[in-house]
C-alpha cells in the first residue's frame, strides 16, 4: 500500500459491525461485512494489521486539505465550471448546507478512522505480546488525529470511549462537547508522547515528536498557551528536527520524510481509483485536482484546476520572499520562461473556472518516470506534510506571544522561519505584543500556504469575519453535520447553528 509503512493489509479493512464505504454514512443501516471480534486479536500480527488499516484512512484526508484552502481567503474553488464539484463551489462561497457531499466525506472518513482505532482499543487487553504498548500508542495518536479533524470541522462529536459505535448508539449517545472532545485528544496524545519512540521504526509511522506537536496544536486551538508552549518546546528541544535549507526541496519527491517532517501522510501511485470512490485511491487526489488544466510542458503534468490562489494571496508575500515561487506557480510567467519548450512551440495549458493564472505549486502533479495505476490525475504519490517543523516553530512563537509568556522566544522562532525565507537576517522582526501577534499570523499564512491550515487559523484567532468572503459569524466557524446523521440520530444529535 503506501510507501515505507504499508506492506500488507488484511481483510480487516472493514473493521466493525458499523462499517463505512464510499457511499455510507457514519451509521450504516445495512452493514455489508463484519469480523467476529472474538476470533481476532490473537497475535501481534493481527494487532499490527488492524493498526495498518487505521493508518490507511489517512489517505482520505486529502479533501480536508483542499477544502481548508478553498474555504479560506487563500484560494478559489476553480474547476472546469461554476458547477464542477458543486460542494467545493458552495464552500468557497460560504453557502454550503447540510447536504454538501464533500463535507459529508470528511465526516464519514474521519469517523471511519476513529472506528478503526476504537476497534483495536476495545480489545487492547485481549492478547499480550512484546511491543504492544507501541501499537496502542500509535493507535491513540491516530484516534486523536481523526478526532482533531472532526472537532475543528464540526465541533462536538459523539464519543464512546474505547469502543466502536454500533447500530442504535446514534439514538442514545449524545454529541460530546467540544471541551470533552479536546480532553479525549489530550489524553490520547499525552499517552502517545510518553510511549512512542523519537525515531520511527518505519517511515510513515508516528513518533514522540509528532504526538507532542499535535498535542501543542490541540492546546493552541483552545488558547491554552502555557501548555502549548511547553509541548512545542519539547519538540524543539528534542533536536530531532530542523529547517531544511532549501524550502523548495521538501515538496519534491526526494524531500519526503526529511528533517523538517514531523508527521507526513504517505501516498503512493501503485493502486488506482476512480471517481466513484476517490478516497479509495492510494494516491494524493488533491494533487491532481490542483493541477493545471490541459498542461503540456516541463516538470508538471495536467490536472483539474481546482484550488486556485487569488491575486490577494499572491500579494501577501513580501518582496524578496523565496517562498512565493515555491508556493504559487504563475503559469503565464512559467510559459515565458519555457518558451523554448517543444522546439520553440512553448508549453500548453488551458483556463478553467475562476482562472487567476496562479496554481498551488507545492502540490501540483509532477512528471513521473513510470506509468501509475488508474487515472494519473487521481494517483499522485506526493506525500502530505501534515506537520512541519516550521509549523512547530510558528505555533511555539504564537503560544509564547499570545500567552504573554516570552516575546523574546516568540521573535526567535519567528525569525528562524523568516531567515530561511529571505536568505538573510535583514528581515528579522523586532516588535512585541499585539504587533508581534499580527506578524506571526501573517507568517503562518505565507509559510504554510497551500497546506490546508488557513481557514482554521482564521477561525480560531477570531479573524475570519471580514477576511473570508461570505463568512457569517456564529455560523461558519463550524461546518454542518451531514443531514443523514441528523436523521439517523432521530433527534439525538442537534445540527450546528445556522444550518
Amino acid at each position: 500500500m503506501k510507501k515505507y509503512l504499508f506492506t500488507t493489509i488484511a481483510t480487516i479493512t472493514l473493521l466493525s459491525t458499523v462499517t463505512i464505504s464510499c457511499s455510507d454514512e457514519f451509521v450504516d443501516p445495512a452493514p455489508a461485512y463484519s469480523i467476529d471480534s472474538e476470533n481476532y486479536f490473537n497475535s501481534k500480527e493481527e494487532y499490527n494489521n488492524a493498526l495498518i488499516a487505521t493508518y490507511d484512512l489517512l489517505q482520505s484526508s486529502y479533501v480536508n486539505v483542499l477544502l481548508g484552502e478553498i474555504a479560506s481567503d487563500n484560494t478559489l474553488a476553480g474547476g472546469e465550471s461554476p458547477t464542477d464539484v458543486i460542494g467545493f463551489q458552495q464552500v468557497d462561497d460560504m453557502i454550503h448546507t447540510q447536504t454538501n457531499s464533500n463535507i459529508k466525506d470528511i465526516w464519514n472518513w474521519m469517523f471511519a478512522g476513529v472506528q478503526r482505532a476504537n476497534y483495536i482499543l476495545e480489545f487492547q487487553n485481549k492478547t499480550d505480546f512484546e511491543g504492544k504498548t507501541q501499537i496502542i500508542a500509535e493507535t491513540r495518536f491516530l484516534r486523536a488525529y481523526y478526532q482533531f479533524e472532526l472537532v475543528k470541522w464540526f465541533g462536538g462529536i459523539p464519543m464512546k470511549g474505547d469502543a466502536r459505535f454500533k447500530l442504535g448508539d446514534e439514538t442514545k449517545i449524545p454529541r460530546s462537547s467540544v471541551q470533552e472532545v479536546y480532553a479525549s485528544i489530550e489524553s490520547d496524545l499525552t499517552f502517545a508522547a510518553a510511549n512512542l519512540s523519537p525515531i520511527a521504526s518505519q517511515k510513515g509511522r508516528v513518533t514522540k515528536g509528532a504526538a507532542l506537536a499535535l498535542l501543542g496544536k490541540t492546546y493552541l486551538y483552545q488558547n491554552k498557551f502555557t501548555q502549548a508552549a511547553t509541548a512545542l518546546q519539547s519538540v524543539i528541544n528534542s533536536g530531532s528536527y530542523s529547517l531544511v535549507a532549501d524550502y523548495n526541496s521538501m515538496f519534491e519527491l526526494a524531500g519526503e520524510n526529511g528533517t523538517e517532517s514531523v508527521f507526513e501522510v504517505q501516498y503512493t501511485d501503485v493502486e488506482g481509483a476512480g471517481f466513484g470512490c476517490l478516497q479509495c485511491s492510494e494516491g494524493n487526489v488533491a494533487v491532481g485536482f490542483s493541477g493545471v488544466r490541459g498542461y503540456d510542458g516541463p516538470l508538471f503534468t495536467s490536472g483539474f484546476s481546482f484550488n486556485i490562489p487569488t491575486q490577494e494571496s499572491a500579494n501577501a508575500f513580501e518582496s524578496g520572499d523565496k517562498r512565493k515561487d515555491v508556493a504559487i506557480l504563475d503559469i503565464n510567467a512559467w510559459a515565458l520562461a519555457n518558451a523554448a519548450y517543444d522546439n520553440g512551440n512553448g508549453i500548453k495549458f488551458g483556463k478553467g473556472n475562476e482562472d487567476t493564472g496562479f496554481f498551488n505549486r507545492k502540490y501540483l502533479p509532477r512528471k513521473r518516470p513510470k506509468e501509475a495505476a488508474g487515472d494519473l490525475n487521481l494517483t499522485n504519490p506526493n506525500n502530505y506534510r501534515a506537520i512541519r517543523y516550521a509549523d512547530v516553530l510558528l505555533m511555539a512563537a504564537e503560544a509564547y506571544n499570545r500567552g504573554a509568556i516570552d516575546d523574546g522566544k516568540a521573535r526567535e522562532y519567528l525569525n528562524l522561519v523568516r531567515r530561511r525565507a529571505f536568505g538573510d537576517n535583514n528581515h528579522d522582526v523586532t516588535v512585541g505584543g499585539a504587533s508581534l501577534t499580527d506578524l506571526i499570523l501573517k507568517e503562518r499564512r505565507v509559510e504554510l500556504f497551500g497546506e490546508g491550515h488557513r481557514f482554521f487559523d482564521l477561525v480560531r484567532t477570531g479573524n475570519a469575519v471580514g477576511t473570508i468572503p461570505g463568512f457569517t459569524k456564529d455560523k461558519n466557524e463550524l461546518f454542518p453535520l451531514p443531514i443523514e446523521e441528523i436523521q439517523f440520530a432521530n433527534g439525538n444529535w442537534k445540527q450546528n447553528p445556522g444550518y
